[in-house]
């Protein structure tokens, strides 16, 4: 990129559009924040009806209503699913079932803010597997020590709350690996429609235990509904609007004030205070996974950057050879092999798999 400005056409087309990119940037950063809060917000009026539907029973309506919102838009074709697009399906859907349960019930024990920020501990270890540098250590290291700082081992701990938090956390690696793989083998939503249709069929007899002992409160399906909208509908729909407007790498630290929001929410709706202790916890886990996605999305960005310097590269010698090769003969470097590289390379982006859709 050059430093001169020669007022022609050029110019002024990449000179233009700065202001509405900044506008679009503040737009994106602010569909994220509405995107956050609505999720907390869901998961906190979901917890109103634990007592009359228990976690299962929250989960089980917010399944149903991600299914019914989901499968219209994506229309999976099952008949046509091959095993190798269906085993990771069906793991996919016992991973929603389970993250859900697991983490309503944690939310139910030990509060909302504990038990999301345990959960982020998921998305961390997938950004820190199999990483040797010095700062992924750092960050590894300062997860330990916030998750001690924020539960504070001791008799009165809710060792299993902290379990199921946990539990919720490797389901969330589980599903982001999954949710990788099935990227490559389904093509749009139908991916997550398909397994949020099996993980709300798994619920089906929980459902039907609440009809037949006569729980199915109206309050209570109201509360869990609109934890299923708040906490599956508008985050996906907001987050896909966001990613078109701002960084991925952005997007991915942005997910670390999650915790924040959810304490937030948990003092706003639910009056679950938390304790200095478990605010400096919060504080340290939430800076180490934002540090840890920072990290994670630098290299890949600059690995992509290297291999596209690579790419282009070997179409400059390819051309080069072609040349100087006799005439009438293809160049032996593969000329054409070498710019289909470059475009290839040239066409990647750093995926984001943080994005919590469940």
């Amino acid at each position: 990129m050059t430093t001169e400005s020669t007022g022609g056409p050029a110019d002024r087309a990449t000179s233009a559009p700065a202001g509405p990119r900044r506008g679009s940037m503040l737009r994106g950063i602010a569909t994220m924040i509405g995107s956050g809060t609505s999720n907390q917000v869901g998961a906190a009026l979901g917890a109103h009806a634990f007592g009359t539907l228990g976690p299962a029973g929250v989960v089980a309506v917010r399944q149903f209503v991600a299914a019914a919102v989901l499968w219209p838009v994506a229309r999976p074709n099952l008949r046509r699913f091959t095993w190798p697009q269906w085993w990771p399906t069906l793991l996919l859907g016992l991973v929603f079932a389970t993250m859900n349960l697991s983490l309503y019930t944690a939310i139910d024990r030990i509060g909302l803010g504990l038990a999301v920020t345990l959960e982020f501990l998921g998305p961390l270890a997938v950004a820190l597997a199999g990483s040797r540098t010095r700062l992924d250590l750092l960050c590894a290291a300062g997860a330990c020590l916030g998750v001690y700082v924020l539960v504070l081992p001791g008799p009165a701990s809710d060792y299993l709350g902290v379990g199921l938090g946990l539990l919720a956390a490797a389901c969330w690696a589980a599903y982001i690996l999954l949710n990788r793989l099935l990227g490559t083998r389904l093509p749009g939503l139908e991916a997550p429609a398909a397994a949020t249709l099996v993980s709300a069929t798994l619920y089906l007899p929980v459902a039907a235990v609440l009809l037949a002992r006569g729980r199915l409160d109206g309050t209570a399906i109201l509360y869990a509904v609109a934890a299923g909208v708040l906490s599956s509908v508008v985050p996906y729909a907001a987050d896909l609007v966001a990613l078109r407007t701002v960084p991925a790498r952005l997007f991915g630290v942005f997910m670390s004030v999650h915790p924040v929001l959810a304490a937030l929410a948990g003092i706003v709706i639910l009056g679950q205070l938390l304790a200095p202790h478990e605010w400096a916890g919060i504080a340290v886990i939430v800076t180490t996974n934002a540090l840890a996605v920072h990290s994670a999305s630098a290299r890949r960005a600059s690995g992509i950057g290297r291999a596209t310097g690579l790419g282009k590269r070997s179409a400059a010698v390819a051309r080069r050879l072609r040349s100087t090769a006799p005439h009438g003969e293809p160049g032996r470097a593969g000329h054409h092999d070498g710019e289909r590289h470059d475009a290839e390379e040239g066409q990647q982006m750093p995926r984001l798999d943080s994005a919590h859709a469940g």
